[in-house]
């Protein structure tokens, strides 16, 4: 009971003695305490010191941290360079190769062009010279196609052929066999006469025209080179009434040449234009006809002449 009442009046004087106790005894000057009250000024002092000291701390920690985050990210950049580094120097290689192959390439390009432009002269040469070729060989076709068609028109079969042959034997030995008969040269009547009864002669016969004798003997005194320009002119005259007008106007032309103040001009040029008259040559004709018209004019010739060219 005693007991009791004891711890009784213990707890009920307990908070007093706490109340009348030192302020420290409560926290008073506790810096540690997370708000200390009741500091001195020396305390006060040590306290702010301890929260600077606190800050700049934390400060440094967290300028660590921020170090070490830039660390992490310089590694990280410089990881990034390395790569960056490593690929530009493989880009430079690979560059470098292509600027080299593009180089070769650029040459071979050009070595290309060049021998390709070579060519195409060297194309153009040969097209230009096989377009000449061709040229004259369409030229040549054309004349051997002429050609063939000649040898068709004029083709003979072998039995034509052989024919031809045995006839061309047949007249060399007729020509041989006339050669050895008149080997020496048979001697003419005339060559025993004067060349004037030739000619007299010659005249005779071709007043009654007997042409052929009269021809015989006028070519004789051609031959003796006796009064050649009027026996030219007489065989002219035989050849012009034969009506061989070709060799009429070549007789007449060398007489003319001989001798062309002759008393019978004015017919030998009458008869020359009518003998190119009746052969075609109208143009020479008129000559001929206007020379007699005009060199002649009062002969019977002229008059003719005249007839002729209206």
């Amino acid at each position: 009971m005693k007991s009791s009442f004891l711890f009784a009046s213990i707890a009920i004087l307990l908070p007093y003695s706490l109340f009348s106790a030192e302020p420290s005894a409560f926290g008073a000057g506790n810096l540690n305490n997370p708000e200390p009250y009741g500091l001195t000024s020396s305390e006060q002092i040590l306290l702010q010191n301890k929260k600077n000291l606190r800050k700049v701390v934390v400060k440094s920690n967290n300028q660590a941290n921020e170090v070490d985050s830039i660390r992490e990210r310089i590694d990280g950049l410089q990881t990034i360079i390395e790569s960056i580094s490593a690929s530009s120097r493989k880009n430079k290689l690979e560059l470098k190769k292509i600027i080299s192959k593009n180089k070769e390439d650029l040459k071979n390009s050009d070595d290309f062009y060049t021998r390709f432009t070579e060519s195409i002269e060297s194309n153009t040469k040969n097209i230009e010279n096989n377009t000449q070729e061709i040229e004259k060989l369409d030229v040549v076709v054309s004349e051997m196609s002429k050609l063939v068609d000649i040898i068709n028109s004029t083709y003979i079969t072998k039995s034509e052929f052989n024919t031809l042959v045995n006839d061309v034997n047949n007249f060399k030995d007729l020509v041989a066999k006339e050669l050895k008969k008149n080997s020496k040269p048979k001697r003419s009547k005339l060559d025993s006469m004067s060349n004037g009864k030739v000619e007299t002669k010659a005249k005779l016969y071709y007043n009654k025209k007997l042409y052929t004798k009269a021809l015989e003997s006028y070519k004789h005194l051609i031959k003796k080179n006796y009064k050649p320009a009027r026996s030219h002119y007489m065989v002219g005259e035989i050849y012009y009434y034969r009506k061989n007008y070709a060799d009429a106007i070549a007789y007449f032309k060398k007489s003319a040449s001989l001798y062309s103040k002759a008393s019978y001009m004015p017919v030998l040029m009458l008869h020359t234009a009518i003998s190119m008259d009746r052969t075609g040559d109208k143009k020479n004709a008129n000559t001929f006809y206007d020379a007699v018209i005009s060199k002649y004019p009062d002969s019977k010739a002229a008059e003719i002449a005249s007839e002729k060219i209206k």
